[in-house]
């Protein structure tokens, strides 16, 4: 039986175990958040469907175990765009939304890390990426690019709780600043919780667990609110969902998230968010 491993962690809005070191690059007015070039549309349509999708669709179905519960709430959005509000347990939960959506395009709203590695930021661009600024210089080309993408019938999804906690089966708090976003476009948004469940038959002998995947139904925007209130509104709604899910019986744990407070770590402090042995 395998060591348990567990991460300690002090504060859940904020700490990070993506295991990442990203020098983290400006986002500003300059950035460009849609290209229209032919060129640039015929190779990102390629590089989507032909090279990453395939190769995604593999990975999450033999290797995480995907599954999917409630899909046919989103068939009942063809034709339109929607917003996808989702908990972040995965790296790979970003291409979760491009299989749950396929054949529409899913773009993802993520931290300009994204587009910070050397080399590859045209290529996370051409895979959906839409980073958030760093400046404010550069806010209206980036609400203008979702506007953008929700109007051409898009998937546009975020992950609110912003930090990756890999494995992590609760839900943690998140503000409701992304809803914003079908408020203003009196759109449609669906919330969607990555669960963990006891791989079983061919795969079985993998220690890691598989992945379910549920939805909610459509949640609309109230538009007998203020603004504000209608995206506090949408917030509750999606966290209740997703709460509700990750407390499943049939839930189970791969790593341990264990909270230490910062003025009495009880452990070295170099490992506040970070894993530790036991």
């Amino acid at each position: 039986m395998r060591a348990e491993r567990v991460y300690a962690y002090s504060d859940p809005l904020n700490d990070d175990f993506a295991g990442t070191n990203i020098t983290t690059c400006r986002v500003g007015k300059e950035f460009r958040f849609v290209r229209s070039s032919l060129l640039w549309r015929a190779v990102s349509f390629v590089v989507y469907y032909g090279i990453a999708f395939p190769i995604v669709w593999l990975v999450a179905r033999l290797y995480l175990g995907l599954r999917f519960e409630n899909k046919k709430v989103l068939r009942q959005l063809r034709g339109k765009g929607f917003f996808l509000y989702g908990n972040h347990t995965q790296i790979l939960d970003a291409f979760l939304p491009a299989i749950a959506a396929f054949p529409r395009r899913a773009y993802i709203v993520a931290g300009p890390d994204v587009v910070s590695i050397p080399g590859i930021k045209h290529l996370v661009m051409m895979l959906g990426a839409l980073p958030i600024p760093t400046e404010m210089s550069a806010m209206r080309g980036f609400l203008d690019a979702i506007s953008l993408r929700y109007r051409q019938n898009a998937c546009v999804a975020m992950f609110p709780e912003a930090h990756i906690w890999p494995y992590y089966t609760g839900i943690r708090p998140f503000p409701d600043t992304s809803f914003r976003y079908p408020v203003k476009e009196n759109a449609p948004a669906v919330a969607m919780v990555v669960t963990y469940r006891k791989r079983k038959g061919l795969f079985r002998f993998l220690k890691r667990p598989g992945i379910k995947v549920s939805f909610s139904e459509i949640m609309m925007p109230d538009n007998s609110l203020t603004p504000r209130k209608a995206q506090a509104e949408l917030r509750n709604q999606a966290f209740a969902f997703m709460d509700t899910v990750a407390r499943s019986k049939d839930q189970i744990r791969y790593i341990r998230y264990e909270y230490i407070p910062k003025t009495d770590t009880g452990v070295p402090r170099e490992t506040e968010g970070k894993e530790y042995a036991v």
